[in-house]
């Protein structure tokens, strides 16, 4: 697919940030929420999102995001506040919920393990859905979900060495891991009525669940349906018309607008190119989509996560797929080579990385404006 084409197809991002006074404690966002369009609390007091439209070009993607965060950024400047791209606190040993019956019943089906989900901060990345084509743009998306390891973010949680992409460990492997098909990557689908089942299976079994957790029928049904009952990493959104990938951490603004380009771009070819799954190597080239077997998928996605662009075989695979990988400097290769973080270590790191992120977006305005 040609880079006019692929251009055709509209795409947006969601970032989540965690907000600090001028200290580098989390607070909560407060004044910061509404000052400009698509900037939201999210169900942890000290996190911030900010969503865009959806755009029909790179270059409008870049620009609405930028002016949206660069007006979070005025505004926080006047309170002594910032944000900051890293994908877990680092060393915060609680995170507080704003209230919400729809978290307390996350909480009472998940348990316990649910409160590894508060430390993390991440983007997600909306592809238009094609019609016809939906099936392999997700098929896609699943086979591309390594490039997680492109902006890795943060390798701490509680102040503890976990590992390159300690987001993605918290959800897949320790706040779902008693309910792995809620969290987990799931296999590629034949069709959309697979997909369909698939989803009512698991919202079946999340209802059950929570009934016997002893949560009023009326109150699930209240707060989930079948498509927000899952936090699988690839998603069919009929709600928004997209296929959605939700694996990425938080990162510098300028890291997750390229990544987001690179993912269009990778995606949109499957629209027109031959769509094929086999063999365990996968390779994206101007007129074929080879997508390896799920099984080869997942060991990918698990050594992206424990072990990043570190890996070998990771960087080798996402080359084959079609990305630039040299051009990529994940955050947590920065943070790494310290066994612990203290609290007060944490504060320093958040400070410097909230400036890292405000000078990031004078640069990214400086060239949206050229």
């Amino acid at each position: 697919m040609s880079a006019h084409e692929s251009e055709s197809i509209r795409r947006s991002i969601e970032v989540e940030y965690w907000v600090i006074d001028d200290e580098g404690r989390l607070t909560a966002p407060e004044d910061l929420v509404g000052v400009a369009p698509g900037v939201e609390r999210e169900f942890v007091e000290p996190l911030l999102e900010i969503k865009t439209t959806p755009c029909e070009s790179t270059a409008e993607l870049r620009a609405e995001l930028v002016d949206r965060l660069g007006r979070v950024l005025d505004r926080a400047a006047d309170l002594g506040m910032g944000l900051v791209p890293l994908a877990t606190p680092l060393a915060d040993a609680e995170i507080a919920e704003l209230p919400s019956d729809r978290t307390r019943i996350q909480n009472d089906v998940v348990g316990e393990n649910f409160g590894y989900v508060r430390h993390c901060a991440g983007t997600h990345v909306h592809v238009e859905q094609v019609p016809g084509q939906a099936i392999d743009q997700l098929n896609a998306l699943v086979a591309l979900d390594p490039a997680l390891a492109l902006v890795n973010s943060s390798p701490y949680f509680r102040g503890n060495s976990l590992a390159a992409g300690a987001r993605s460990k918290l959800y897949r492997w320790m706040a779902y891991d008693d309910v792995p098909h809620q969290g987990r990557l799931w296999r590629y689908v034949d069709d959309t009525e697979e997909w369909t089942r698939r989803l009512e299976r698991r919202h079946e079994e999340f209802v059950a669940d929570a009934m016997a957790a002893g949560i009023d029928r009326r109150a699930i049904e209240t707060h989930f349906d079948p498509e927000s009952a899952i936090w699988t990493p690839v998603q069919l959104r009929e709600e928004f018309g997209t296929v959605e990938w939700r694996s990425p951490d938080t990162a510098l603004p300028s890291q997750v607008l390229d990544l987001a380009d690179s993912i269009v771009d990778v995606v949109s070819r499957a629209v027109d190119a031959e769509v094929t799954i086999e063999g365990q190597a996968g390779e994206v080239t101007a007129d074929r989509v080879v997508l390896p077997a799920f099984d080869s998928v997942i060991g990918y996605v698990n050594a992206a996560i424990r072990d990043g662009l570190d890996s070998e075989a990771v960087r080798a695979y996402l080359d084959r797929m079609g990305f630039d990988v040299g051009e990529y400097d994940p955050i947590t290769n920065e943070l790494a080579g310290r066994a612990t973080v203290s609290p007060a270590e944490a504060r320093g790191i958040r400070l410097d990385y909230a400036e890292r992120l405000a000078r990031d977006i004078r640069r990214t305005t400086t060239v949206t404006d050229a």
